[in-house]
């Protein structure tokens, strides 16, 4: 399929559009490092706006997360290692299932650079992406594209309607063609970049910053932590080991050697350790509890 953006003008994008007064030539590195700097923290206060449509596009994909549904992103270049990163860090972090949290990324398995980039105007292979990957109805989709009108991306969200999952974009142009396919618009305009088109900068920190809100926030509402503590980290390594330790101490007051212990009894899951310390029951109890509130360490405890 031909590219969707590349017959169009790039000239009426935010993402590709141009600073006044560009002299870096004529900037000393100092002066560089502190414009870049300023410009970064504009970042959080524009993601602070759409506080309230990410909120609602969460509340959306939790809800087809406790169905048992997955979250995946698609996108392409940056944005799409941006879903990748995101994904990555769920599994092992919050202990979701393989495959539950996954990206779509235009040209992946492809092994060059150039032809990665070049993948990012095929639609019909970001429609085939989600329909390979059988999304449903209960799953939710989530575009990644700072113009807005990446041909992959488009061709995802296109067949992830049609499957009738949930559709979720975000974007960093307004009035994009995303925004028309997805049900919940996210739009971060951060404006026109240090260097002009370069949406790696300024726009890919605002989609890490959206996305970490969208992923840690789901899985607060999952249950998947307890107050601020990542109670469904996987231990698999020391680092996370005496991570784990430290987090069934901090949730129970219980000495670094009574959570170790507790933990090693509960097999390394720090979630079972504490509903067993904190509610006075033996492991296999705090199991069956944690399986009956599926895995709120809240609920386990007022049953």
């Amino acid at each position: 399929m031909a590219s969707r953006e590349g017959s169009e003008s790039l000239d009426g994008l935010v993402t590709e559009s141009r600073r006044a007064e560009a002299d870096y030539s004529n900037r000393s590195t100092r002066a560089l490092v502190e414009l870049m700097n300023a410009e970064d923290a504009t970042v959080p206060e524009v993601v602070g706006s759409a506080a309230a449509a990410i909120a609602d596009a969460i509340d959306a994909v939790v809800e087809r997360l406790e169905r048992g549904g997955r979250l995946v992103y698609v996108g392409a270049g940056s944005s799409g290692r941006m879903g990748a990163l995101d994904a990555d860090e769920c599994e092992a972090t919050f202990s979701t299932a393989p495959g539950q949290v996954v990206a779509l990324v235009a040209g992946g398995p492809l092994a060059s650079s150039p032809e990665r980039e070049a993948a990012e105007d095929d639609a019909e292979a970001g429609a085939r992406a989600v329909e390979e990957l059988a999304v449903g109805p209960a799953d939710a989709v989530v575009g990644i594209s700072a113009s807005g009108r990446t041909p992959y991306v488009l061709g995802a969200l296109e067949a992830a309607n049609a499957s009738q999952a949930l559709t979720v974009c975000v974007v960093s142009a307004p009035e994009s063609e995303l925004a028309e396919l997805a049900e919940h618009e996210i739009p971060v305009v951060v404006g026109p970049e240090v260097l002009a088109g370069s949406t790696r900068l300024k726009a890919g920190t605002a989609q890490k910053l959206v996305l970490n809100t969208i992923s840690t926030v789901s899985m607060i509402r999952l249950g998947k932590t307890f107050d601020d503590l990542m109670v469904d980290v996987r231990a698999s390594n020391e680092k996370l080991e005496a991570r784990a330790r430290r987090i069934v101490s901090l949730s129970t007051g219980a000495t670094p050697e009574q959570a170790g212990q507790a933990l090693a009894a509960a097999d390394g899951s720090a979630k079972v350790a504490i509903v067993s310390l904190l509610g006075g029951l033996d492991v296999d109890s705090a199991r069956r509890r944690l399986d009956e509130s599926k895995g709120n360490i809240r609920t386990a405890l007022e049953s």
